[in-house]
C-alpha cells in the first residue's frame, strides 16, 4: 500500500473533509477515522444525524478495503446495511474499519 497515495485519495473526499473527518491510522486492511462532534452534525433532537453515522461507517470501510485492493483498483460501495443501537453523543466519533475477507 502506498501511504501517500492513500492520504491523497482521502484528501480528495470533499464531503468527508467538509464533515471534519480526520484520518488517524491506516494499516493492512484497517483504517481509523475520528470525527469531532459539532452542532452542524446534529439532527432535531440534538443527536448526531444517522446520515453522518452511515457516511462515516461507509467511508472507514472503504478506506480499509482500499488498503488491500489490487493496484489501480477503485473501491466503491455497492451496498451496506447499518443498525443504529443508540444515539451518538459525546465529543467525537471513532470509526474503525477492518477487512474480514478478501475475495476478488
Amino acid at each position: 500500500m502506498n501511504i501517500e497515495a492513500f492520504k491523497q485519495s482521502f484528501s480528495k473526499a470533499n464531503f468527508i473533509n467538509e464533515l471534519g473527518c480526520e484520518l488517524i491510522d491506516i494499516g493492512n486492511g484497517t483504517c481509523e477515522i475520528h470525527l469531532p462532534i459539532q452542532e452542524k452534525l446534529w439532527q432535531q433532537n440534538g443527536f448526531v444525524h444517522a446520515g453522518v453515522l452511515a457516511t462515516l461507517a461507509d467511508h472507514v470501510a472503504g478506506c480499509a478495503a482500499y488498503t488491500v485492493a489490487k493496484a489501480n483498483t477503485k473501491v466503491l460501495t455497492s451496498e451496506f446495511k447499518i443498525n443504529l443501537l443508540r444515539p451518538a453523543v459525546g465529543q467525537k466519533l471513532i470509526a474503525k474499519g477492518k477487512v474480514l475477507s478478501l475475495e476478488y
